[in-house]
């Protein structure tokens, strides 16, 4: 990561599963001359506070659909990481315009807060979902990526730039299906929408190492994608509760039988590198470096057929792979 020392930090949704574990590596590795937790949970906000310590450490109370707390929160920050979201499928179907509020419409207030105050660089998080969505919540992440690449357009000469970081599955985070699974397993049966779905899966510490890399690395406009493993729902299942008897219920409205990150659409305009594929930006900023070289790492164009997708994938975790994951 290429952050310098005593440079000035803001994560929204900073009580999530992975803003807890960012900050956590920002106090350890860095000296941030501020570091700011972003959040709508005040009870989130004084258990994390419990946890953690550090002198510039700062907790805001705010929504991102609120522009005018982002302004006031955004001040003096050179960086910022979006994390905000609402996140959870059947919450979106049921209630999309809250979903659309938060992820689109807080999408927009951010970029134009970040704008505004002079923020240096914004990385966005984004999912698997938002590729060829099926669901309202792929929906809503596929037009806050597209939002944060235009953005590059909207931002001055020496303004802010904009880059997003698109992954799948978090092992550990609080929306994982681990849980779930151990629950049932505990009740004698667990459940199972489809037994050929498979999916993208990351490590927590992973998934921050990487923001954090791209941070350094984006110029603005791009969409990063770390090359990560595959897993078979069942083999997770098989990893969590060997053994227990399972029953398969039927996919559910939205869901995949299988996720992809760089769609064959998007294939012509990727990077290949050693460790992550880019998506560049398919309009043009005035200020955008067009060389494929990236930290001495020059990208290969992908064939036009290329399509990344968890049912095809090169890596896969086996039963014991994912068993040693869900230990940790």
């Amino acid at each position: 990561m290429t952050l310098a020392k005593g440079c000035s930090i803001l994560i929204t949704g900073g009580t999530g599963s992975f803003g807890r574990a960012f900050v956590r590596m920002i106090i350890d590795e860095y000296e941030p001359s501020r570091l700011i937790v972003y959040s709508r949970d005040e009870l989130k906000q004084y258990e994390f506070a419990q946890e953690v310590s550090h002198p510039n450490l700062r907790f805001f109370i705010g929504d991102v659909r609120d522009g005018n707390r982002l302004r006031s929160a955004f001040r003096d920050i050179d960086f910022v990481i979006h994390a905000a979201a609402l996140k959870q499928v059947p919450a979106a179907e049921y209630n999309p315009i809250e979903c659309i509020k938060t992820n689109v419409m807080g999408a927009q207030n951010i970029i134009d807060a970040a704008i505004d105050m002079g923020v240096k660089k914004v990385i966005a998080l984004s999912t698997d979902k938002a590729v060829n969505p099926l669901n309202l919540y792929g929906a809503t992440k596929l037009c806050s990526d597209k939002l944060f690449v235009a953005a590059n357009h909207l931002s001055p000469i020496g303004g802010p730039r904009f880059s997003v970081v698109r992954y799948g599955n978090v092992i550990g985070s609080r929306g994982s299906v681990i849980p779930m699974f151990r629950k049932q397993a505990a009740e004698g049966e667990i459940t199972i929408t489809d037994d050929r779905m498979t999916r993208f899966w990351i490590g927590l510490e992973q998934g921050i190492r990487f923001v954090s890399e791209c941070l350094g690395r984006m110029r603005g406009g791009e969409i990063f994608i770390p090359k990560i493993p595959s897993m078979r729902i069942t083999d997770l299942a098989e990893a969590v509760a060997p053994g227990c008897r399972r029953k398969v219920i039927g996919i559910r409205p939205g869901e995949k039988l299988h996720e992809v990150m760089v769609p064959r659409d998007e294939a012509r305009n990727t990077l290949e590198f050693n460790d992550y594929f880019l998506i560049k930006p398919s309009g043009h900023f005035g200020h955008y470096n067009e060389s494929p070289i990236y930290e001495g790492e020059e990208g290969q164009l992908l064939d036009e057929t290329f399509e990344y997708s968890s049912d095809v994938n090169t890596e896969w975790l086996t039963v014991d792979q994912l068993r040693e994951w869900v230990s940790k």
